[in-house]
């Protein structure tokens, strides 16, 4: 076989040159990158009041929503809810690609068995290197080449790319990165579970008290209506005073339809962010009586919007994206692997596994992109827009929290004024309706002006309900734009 050496000795110089070519190509350096700075969030601090009942830091949801019924809702729709079930999965899968990364650095191992036979004809190199070889004193009789040859391998296997630029180190942090932004997008999204059941719970609530409302007004206004009755056959009141007393409890029973309608539509939508069929709710009675959670001091708003899910997500995301840059960036440099092996080669099954058939051997290879320049130059650009484009993202992350903060922050305080001049105004209208009544009945006063203030009062308690339903919402929306809800 000493025939073959010469040709490969001829190889050795043009395979130095092409890898020595290659790494020179392979590792030109591809540009500096755009620098990305960041405009940081301001360091302010609020305070919604000063009592003992305030807060010092975000607390759990159990903690802070105070109504028995509620938290439990709160437990089935994180079983039961779609949407938060699905990203669930979605850890599991980012959890996996992780575990393929890492596996990714380690050796490949493979069992192998194989099988083949070759003809070579006589005047062929192996089939006159064989001949040759069989002629020779020094060789025993199971040693003879036969013709056609076998070529029978059981064995192991094992290739190996040694992570000398880093290439799979940074494949693999990514990757890790992208599972922390994937378990922070989880509980963004459990906190979005967590608001949603609030807020329509809350909804259900404020439905049932203004049903009460209405009821309660359609009995006085039914009873107004008698009492017109009895006046008109006295010659007290006309026809028309008892058809605007009759039109306005049509229009009372009207707006009673209509929020039946609303409770419906809330209870079934609720059912189903709980992730089951429409079915009654139970709920805590008396809304207007409730007690709105515990707010707390925000003494450092700048980190707590930090810890939110959603910037956390946006920042894990950033992290990901340079680290694939520097996996792109390495992808530019030769690979350098190892590919050994440990077997039993025979080309007779007698002799197969015998100690002498062990075979073993190895071969170090490096590999340079000669020709791929532009292909890893483009992917060079990509990953870079990626991390650009992921750039942006944290930072609309952190301006659109701060906002959302300081929206819900003043629409807290806001509605909280609403809500008490509401209940100075219904105060007031509902003295107006007793006085409007004892002044009709006494001569004093008309029926449209009885009318009017029954009229005036049941939208102002109406609209008392909807203002505390609003305060109790927009606690639900500070609490959830401080990150609150997934804890």
């Amino acid at each position: 076989m000493h025939i073959y050496k010469p040709f490969y000795k001829k190889l050795w110089p043009l395979l130095i040159l092409l890898i020595t070519l290659g790494c020179m190509q392979g590792c030109k350096p591809s540009g500096a990158l755009r620098q990305l700075s960041l405009r940081a969030l301001p360091d302010t601090s609020f305070t919604v009041r000063n009592n003992a009942d305030t807060l010092t830091s975000i607390p759990v949801w159990r903690n802070y929503f105070r109504d028995a019924l509620l938290i439990r809702l709160i437990d089935t729709a994180l079983i039961n809810n779609p949407d938060y079930q699905i990203a669930l999965r979605q850890i599991d899968i980012a959890r996996a690609q992780l575990q393929m990364r890492r596996a990714a650095l380690l050796p490949t191992v493979n069992g192998i068995v194989s099988g083949g036979i070759d003809k070579y004809g006589d005047y062929t190199m192996n089939g006159v290197g064989n001949f040759d070889t069989n002629l020779s004193p020094n060789i025993k009789s199971d040693q003879r080449i036969p013709n056609p040859t076998p070529d029978l391998f059981v064995g192991f296997r094992s290739s190996w790319e040694i992570d000398v630029w880093g290439r799979l180190k940074a494949q693999r942090n990514a990757v890790a990165s992208q599972l922390l932004a994937t378990e922070q997008g989880v509980r963004f999204t459990k906190t979005q579970v967590v608001a949603m059941v609030a807020e329509l719970y809350y909804t259900l609530q404020a439905i049932d008290d203004e049903l009460q409302i209405v009821d309660k007004n359609l009995a006085l206004q039914k009873q107004a209506l008698d009492i017109v009755k009895v006046q008109k056959d006295a010659g007290r009141a006309t026809e028309l005073a008892v058809q605007q007393f009759a039109a306005q409890i049509h229009n009372t029973n009207a707006i009673k339809i209509q929020l039946q309608q609303e409770l419906i539509a809330a209870e079934n939508l609720l059912n189903q962010t709980l992730g089951r069929y429409p079915k009654r709710i139970d709920r805590t009675q008396s809304f207007i009586n409730m007690p709105t959670p515990l707010l707390p001091v925000v003494a450092s708003l700048k980190d707590m919007l930090l810890q939110r899910p959603d910037v956390q997500q946006a920042s894990l995301q950033l992290a990901a994206a340079n680290f694939d840059i520097k996996a792109a960036q390495a992808a530019f440099y030769p690979a350098i692997s190892l590919t050994p092996y440990l077997a039993f080669n025979a080309f007779n099954l007698a002799t197969w596994f015998r100690p002498g058939s062990l075979a073993y051997g190895g071969l170090a290879g490096l590999t340079a992109p000669i020709f791929q320049q532009r292909q890893l130059k483009t992917n060079l650009a990509i990953q870079d827009n990626v991390r650009q484009q992921q750039h942006w993202v944290y930072q609309q992350k952190l301006l659109h929290s701060f906002s959302e903060f300081a929206t819900q922050w003043h629409n807290y305080n806001h509605q909280e004024q609403i809500l008490q001049q509401k209940q100075q105004e219904v105060a007031a209208l509902t003295a107006a309706v007793t006085t409007a009544k004892e002044l009709y009945a006494a001569g004093f006063a008309n029926y449209l002006e009885v009318i009017t203030t029954q009229k005036g009062a049941l939208e102002a308690e109406l609209q008392l309900i909807t203002a505390k339903k609003n305060w109790m919402l927009s606690s639900v929306h500070l609490y959830q734009s401080l990150g609150g809800g997934w804890q």
